[in-house]
């Protein structure tokens, strides 16, 4: 089991927030640069996003090193799916790789809500639900001009 004691502070709010700041701001951007620019803009939201996912699979690496060994199975195959769905992702045209890393974002959600409270770390969904809307309707608002 993992400790649970650890809370959520201001720190690691602004942490989590800041990091929406790519998601948001490239969505918006795709709209206004000129089109030559959209596929620039586009690779950097569908590389950011990826690396993001990236990161969510890692979280699971971390929860399968704390769990005794017959419960890590399953949080350290399924921490390199995330990575390997956004690697996938990357060299696929935006207008797919977008709408499709929305679905592995929620996904991602869907999985950590189910296993997270399994392992005391409970507390992180609100937050992280809130992460994966703002990261999932950024990455649909900008295939929309992909």
């Amino acid at each position: 089991m993992i400790n649970t004691s650890i809370s959520i502070n201001k720190k690691v709010l602004t942490l989590g927030y800041a990091g929406l700041i790519p998601f948001v701001s490239f969505a918006v951007l795709i709209w206004v640069v000129s089109p030559e620019l959209q596929p620039f803009v586009a690779l950097a939201l569908t590389g950011y996003a990826s690396c993001i996912i990236a990161f969510l699979g890692g979280i699971h690496w971390g929860i399968g090193f704390k769990q005794e060994v017959e419960h890590r199975t399953f949080h350290f195959v399924w921490g390199v799916v995330p990575a390997l769905a956004g690697w996938i992702c990357v060299i696929m045209p935006a207008y797919a790789a977008l709408p499709l890393l929305a679905v592995i974002l929620i996904i991602c959600y869907l999985v950590d809500r189910k296993t997270w409270p399994l392992v005391g770390l409970q507390e992180w969904l609100k937050l992280r639900l809130t992460l994966t809307i703002v990261s999932t309707l950024s990455c649909l608002f900008a295939a929309g001009a992909a």
